[in-house]
């Protein structure tokens, strides 16, 4: 117990003795006043007895007022609780119930109810922005694929331009079957009975196969591949982080310029395995930076939607990390190199 409530507990319980003297004071004196006046006294112990039942009347008197106060109060306080919570129920989570120290063990309630006001209120937000993101990823290739498929009714376009509508309602296709992917990955790492099946693996081995498999990719942009991977022994999911690395040399082939730098890094102490890999694409901006691996989030809209991105990558890689209670950062400059850092425990 606090110091202020044991002071507050002491006065309250001094100020009820006080106020029981002084109605023990005030029936004494008005039954002394009536027997003189009266000029007759009964016997002592009768006496006494007005006295104790005249303190008591007066105390239960300003107790039964007191309690119909309080009661009162405290029937607001209620009802404020009862508003708040039919509120949420209804999907209206922008409420507030005040706090009042007095309210003594109902204090940790209303701190609950408000701190849940604001959570559920947040968590309704994603859910808004969430809807609307994936319908605007879902709207704009079907829009394309609507306008060129009645493009291609025309019997008086070339076969060029036949071929070349075809192509974008493929690669169209290609972005929705993606994103369709992209958002039940994403559905099942959260819901938290995705498999998860940690094993003993080389982690070089497996970056190392992940950028050959991405040799195409690379030899087309013309990109030089800086790589240096450190032997390291992994505990770890590793067709979980297989995605990781796939979607982050991705993106690094995907934004870095024809003849440009990659760097994949890979390296380790007694504790954690350190990665790195950067690219000398543009840099990603300070504002952008802390809102990178939210879904759907794009630094470079325009870039990111010719490359066929959809926003959700970054956000299934942060997720895959935090399932091997990992880290991931971003380190970019201007005139510097794009650097993503993952950082895996070591077994002891």
């Amino acid at each position: 117990m606090s110091l202020g409530k044991r002071v507050r507990g002491t006065l309250f319980a001094l100020g009820i003795f006080i106020l029981i003297i002084l109605y023990w004071l005030a029936v004494f004196y008005a039954t002394e006043w009536i027997f003189t006046y009266m000029n007759k006294r009964p016997p002592e112990v009768v006496v006494q007895l007005i006295n104790c039942i005249g303190g008591m009347f007066l105390w239960g008197i300003t107790m039964a007022c007191l309690g119909r106060f309080f009661r009162s109060e405290q029937m607001k306080f209620f009802q404020s609780l009862i508003h708040a919570i039919r509120s949420m129920s209804r999907g209206d989570f922008n409420v507030f119930v005040d706090s009042n120290p007095h309210n003594g063990p109902f204090v940790e309630l209303v701190d609950s109810i408000n701190n849940m006001a604001v959570e559920l209120g947040q968590l309704e937000k994603m859910r808004q922005e969430f809807i609307s993101n994936v319908s605007h990823e879902i709207q704009s290739p079907l829009t394309s694929i609507s306008g060129f498929s009645r493009a291609l009714q025309n019997e008086m376009i070339t076969p060029a331009e036949r071929k070349h509508y075809l192509e974008i309602i493929e690669a169209e296709s290609t972005r929705l079957s993606k994103l369709s992917d992209n958002l039940l990955k994403l559905s099942s790492l959260e819901s938290q009975h995705h498999p998860f099946e940690p094993k003993s693996y080389r982690l070089d081995k497996q970056i190392r196969n992940h950028i050959l498999a991405c040799e195409v990719q690379w030899v087309e942009k013309n990109i030089e591949m800086d790589i240096e991977l450190e032997p390291v022994t992994l505990i770890a999911d590793e067709d979980l982080l297989g995605q990781v690395w796939t979607n982050l040399i991705h993106n690094a082939i995907k934004f870095t310029p024809v003849g440009g730098t990659i760097g994949v890094h890979a390296t380790s102490n007694r504790k954690e395995a350190i990665i790195r890999i950067s690219n000398n694409g543009a840099c990603i901006s300070e504002e952008d930076l802390p809102h990178i691996f939210e879904r759907f989030y794009k630094a470079d809209k325009s870039r990111n939607r010719a490359s066929g991105g959809n926003g959700l990558g970054l956000s299934i890689v942060k997720k895959i990390i935090d399932m091997h209670a990992g880290t991931i950062s971003v380190e970019s400059k201007p005139e510097e190199m794009t650097t993503f850092i993952v950082r895996l425990s070591l077994p002891e």
